[in-house]
């Protein structure tokens, strides 16, 4: 790889030829518009334009994915040409500077006449520029670090999210921890719709909650890492952060797409805390085929920020997404950005919405790794037996699956995980 270029994949629909139309992409990021314009010298071009790297046509579709009036003023008709389209930028054309980072690989191109769908794909960045962002302050082996973990610990982070969403009061949600804290859970957060809500506020509830949590670990020695959402205009976040870091919190979570990269970035230089990155909101981005950014894309940008860990839904969830993806999530987020030479800026994957020991095979499975948080609703606070023996039934079903055990096997010496299977599994089919 080129160390003063980056490179950026796309998937495109277009009923044009898709080489002129990755040529209108180089060109719109760069130096270029649709004409040439007085000081777009030769020089000026070698220097600073965007090159396209290669073309690969993949299949044609007879109507348009998205509308477009600038092809209806053309009188363009299909068919439609998908293709796979690698462009590489200059470095030097951006520089450190996340925000016009993603400018450039997105931006306009997806409002360009000449597309009916664009979508960015991946992006590919050398080493010597990575290490001009942010790395994760935790990532994996910190974040164990705070729980009181080795780095070589062979078992997830498991962990639950306060329900209800919004509603508790901040010593309801006090007592609500204390309870999860009894049950053996190593991670607790708040939903993302609650930050600073009046019958709760921030201040009040991370009080509550972290006397709570130093009474538990006085008590059983244990830590437990509670992620409080934060989330709101940066002042205001590293206010919240800063509270939290007093009461000897551990963790503060944010709501990416709300906040953005430039106050993420700013958080991230002012707090040792770790950062828990939740992408609600990230449907929008993906789940139309070809438009929008894949996972790969945007973790790779928010990893850039400097986040710890990041959401990715779960097997067989409530979500709209498939499995396949759900796993490329986590082994996106559980890869280097450097293509593994160093290492050091992977992140935790969050794994959540519906999932219980049930779950647990297939997850480990497909990532072949224990470095997650997976995170449990009602397959812990919902088993029968209660909290306590939900989170054991998860245990004995990530302890089954690392050892190749399958968990009728395992449940035969393990009554939680029995439980969970005869009460959870007729359930869920």
């Amino acid at each position: 790889m080129d160390n003063n270029r980056f490179y950026a994949d796309y998937l495109i629909e277009t009923p044009l030829d898709p080489m002129q139309v990755a040529e209108v992409m180089a060109g719109e990021q760069s130096c270029g518009t649709f004409v040439r314009v007085q000081g777009e010298t030769e020089q000026l071009r070698e220097r600073a334009r965007a090159v396209v790297v290669s073309v690969e046509e993949t299949e044609n579709v007879a109507m348009p994915s998205l509308p477009n009036a600038w092809q209806q003023r053309q009188n363009m008709h299909g068919p439609y040409r998908r293709a796979k389209v690698r462009i590489s930028f200059p470095i030097d054309n951006v520089g450190a500077n996340l925000p016009t980072l993603a400018a450039t690989v997105a931006g306009n191109l997806f409002d360009l006449g000449e597309v009916t769908g664009l979508r960015l794909l991946s992006l590919s960045l050398p080493e010597s520029y990575r290490q001009q962002f942010d790395m994760p302050r935790h990532g994996i082996a910190g974040t164990r670090k705070l729980v009181g973990q080795s780095p070589s610990h062979q078992a997830p982070l498991l962990g639950t999210i306060i329900k209800p969403n919004v509603g508790l009061s901040a010593a309801q949600t006090g007592e609500l921890v204390t309870q999860l804290c009894e049950a053996g859970v190593d991670f607790i957060k708040d939903d993302e719709v609650c930050a600073n809500p009046a019958h709760a506020p921030l201040e009040e509830r991370v009080r509550e909650v972290m006397k709570r949590v130093r009474a538990y670990q006085d008590k059983s020695g244990r830590r437990v890492m509670v992620a409080f959402n934060i989330t709101d205009e940066l002042d205001a976040m590293r206010r919240h952060a800063e509270l939290v870091e007093r009461e000897g919190g551990s963790c503060i979570m944010v709501g990416l797409n709300w906040c953005g990269f430039s106050a993420l970035q700013s958080l991230r230089r002012s707090s040792g805390l770790a950062i828990h990155g939740h992408r609600n909101g990230f449907g929008m981005m993906s789940r139309q085929p070809v438009l929008g950014m894949s996972f790969s894309a945007y973790q790779s940008l928010w990893r850039l920020s400097g986040v710890d860990h990041l959401h990715v839904h779960g097997l067989d969830g409530k979500f709209s997404e498939f499995n396949d993806e759900v796993v490329q999530s986590a082994r996106d987020c559980l890869t280097p950005m450097s293509g593994g030479e160093n290492g050091g800026d992977e992140v935790m994957p969050v794994f959540s919405s519906g999932q219980w020991a049930g779950t647990v095979p297939a997850t480990f499975d497909a990532v072949k790794s224990t470095d997650v948080i997976f995170l449990s609703g009602g397959g812990i606070l919902a088993h029968p037996d209660g909290a306590s023996a939900g989170v054991a039934s998860l245990r004995q079903a990530w302890e089954a699956a690392r050892d190749g055990v399958s968990l009728q096997e395992r449940a035969r010496h393990a009554p939680e995980l029995q439980r969970a299977l005869d009460f959870f599994g007729p359930r869920l089919k």
